[in-house]
């Protein structure tokens, strides 16, 4: 069964040109809708409302995306392929003087200088390198921190926190030049995808039109239908249909990649390098006990897992194909008894996109007696459960709510988290997971941030009416490498997921460092390895003893 974040490529079609202008009437009609799990909708009264202008209020941790998002410029207009960034011609050596061995819970570290495909230095920054410690026989990997000098030099740091062999690993994600076209997109872009909204009446055929997060991104020649969430202000538009009202609109599904670069842009894209591998530049080299002790790991003393913990760099590593959390000590749950035990008497909602859903999934598959509850739902936005009544389990997940790339599924499956947490009583027994980021590198930094603003709100006041309730965090991962879905858009992505929810009580699993600390291929729906330590680091914050 195709996943959610990936429906929209298998849907794709050539984009149907540009060039709209959208009238947008001073008064519409609006319909809001109240969805009842697991089917029902139940519509609003629709009353005529002034079109929503003004934007969502953002709390202070995500007003200035100016400042959150910086990125190193790049100077000139890249038209120069050969100045461009190459991954052949930049090198990386140690910082200091080769030694025969390193002591296991220091720091390795390197310096990075980026060349162009002449071979020339690089004299500003900005490019995407990910650097890893790798070690394939312990099955071990921790990720590097590479810090940007913004003078074509980059510094590497790498912990040493396992006894043995390995080797230092670079990758050139995107080029600075790469990057420039990028942010250009993401931010001056209002949607690099549409959707379709498909309306039925009482009598007569279907109408479909193009809807998106503005109205502008719909391509309508006329009025546009709005549909405003009360609770959160998060807006959609559709273009009006040609006869059927606002209020008629019963599916919604992916559209169309849109053209998003000029040929210029285009022409240097092709020519540029992803995802490539720098050529070795340090030897592999020995990491040995610092005492004589017989301990392989240099893992400090962590407290449980719990809310609130300051978030280290790196979050973890892992060692075995095990995940080492270095913020708190997280456990195994390798058996389905120890898994339903930790889950027992209590209700998970998981709420977000369908890498979330792999979590669901593999509970499902890795605890039998979670036996799903047959909804009759035929389309991928769930919801889905899965219920242990002798235990007392829930496992609920559902997918978000507007941009969600997927087949066609009815409106009424689209959720709105913050108006879903807003219902919840929360409790010491209530465990919220949400997973978002995935479905918003096809818009500009502003509409995640709204969407955020109504989440962080819910949140909080879930926590203030019920302080027990355990919220986690799921940051998004690796595995997109295009114009419509790149690292780099991930990236920011997960520093505004990670500023929303500063400062409040809950947990973070760091997915994006989970997901690239192992010498496995990126992929939007990683592994069952990745996926298994992602719901231990989970079940560790819900049972930490």
């Amino acid at each position: 069964m195709a996943s959610l974040c990936s429906m929209a490529q298998e849907l794709s079609q050539k984009a149907e040109g540009s060039g709209v202008v959208v009238g947008i009437e001073r008064r519409v009609w609006v319909l809001y809708f109240r969805v009842s799990w697991p089917g029902s909708t139940i519509p609003w009264p629709p009353g005529p409302r002034q079109v929503y202008k003004s934007p969502i209020p953002l709390p202070q941790e995500l007003t200035n995306l100016t400042h959150l998002l910086y990125w190193p410029p790049t100077p000139g207009d890249g038209g120069d392929f050969l100045a461009s960034t190459s991954p052949q011609t930049s090198t990386y050596h140690l910082r200091g003087p080769a030694k025969d061995s390193h002591v296991l819970g220091g720091y390795l570290e390197a310096v990075l200088v980026a060349r162009d495909h002449r071979g020339r230095p690089k004299t500003h920054g900005g490019d995407l390198f990910r650097a890893r410690l790798l070690s394939p026989e312990l099955k071990a990997g921790v990720p590097g921190n590479v810090q940007d000098v913004e003078n074509g030099t980059y510094l590497l740091s790498f912990p040493l926190l396992w006894a043995g062999r390995a080797q230092v690993q670079v990758r050139l994600i995107h080029s600075s030049e790469a990057v420039a076209v990028l942010r250009r997109i993401w931010k001056n872009k209002g949607a690099t995808v549409d959707f379709r909204g498909y309306f039925r009446g009482m009598e007569g055929p279907e109408e479909t039109v193009i809807c998106n997060v503005d109205p502008h991104s719909t391509r309508a020649h006329g009025p546009t239908c709005q549909y405003r969430d009360v609770v959160s202000g998060e807006l959609w538009f559709c273009a009006q249909p040609p006869t059927l009202p606002c209020n008629s609109l019963v599916g919604h599904s992916s559209g169309s990649y849109l053209k998003v670069t000029t040929p210029h842009e285009e022409a240097l894209l092709a020519r540029m390098v992803t995802d490539k591998l720098l050529p070795q530049g340090i030897s592999a080299i020995l990491i040995s006990l610092a005492t004589e002790e017989n301990i392989s790991l240099a893992l400090p003393p962590r407290p449980p897992c719990r809310p609130g913990l300051p978030a280290p760099k790196p979050s973890g590593f892992y060692h075995q194909d095990t995940w080492h959390s270095l913020s708190c000590s997280g456990q195994s749950f390798s058996t389905a008894d120890s898994i339903l035990g930790c889950l027992a008497g209590r209700i998970v909602h998981m709420m977000g996109d369908s890498t979330l859903r792999q979590w669901w999934e593999y509970l499902r598959d890795t605890a039998p007696s979670l036996k799903p509850v047959d909804l009759h739902v035929m389309h991928q936005t769930g919801p889905l459960m899965a219920v242990d009544t002798t235990r007392g389990i829930v496992l609920h997940w559902q997918a978000h709510s507007w941009p969600l790339r997927s087949f066609r599924t009815p409106v009424a499956s689209l959720h709105s988290i913050a108006k879903e947490l807003g219902g919840l009583a929360g409790g010491p027994h209530t465990v919220v997971v949400l997973g978002l980021g995935a479905h918003f590198t096809t818009f500009p930094p502003s509409i995640f941030a709204r969407r955020l603003a109504g989440i962080r709100a819910a949140v909080m006041a879930l926590l203030a009416r019920e302080p027990g309730t355990l919220v986690v965090i799921k940051l998004a991962n690796t595995g997109y490498k295009s114009v419509y879905g790149s690292d780099w858009f991930t990236l920011q992505v997960n520093r505004l997921l990670q500023a929303a929810f500063s400062g409040l009580h809950v947990a973070f699993v760091d997915a994006w460092e989970m997901t690239s600390s192992l010498d496995l291929p990126d992929n939007i729906h990683p592994r069952k390895l990745i996926v298994r330590n992602e719901v231990d680091l989970l079940l560790s914050f819900i049972c930490p003893a």
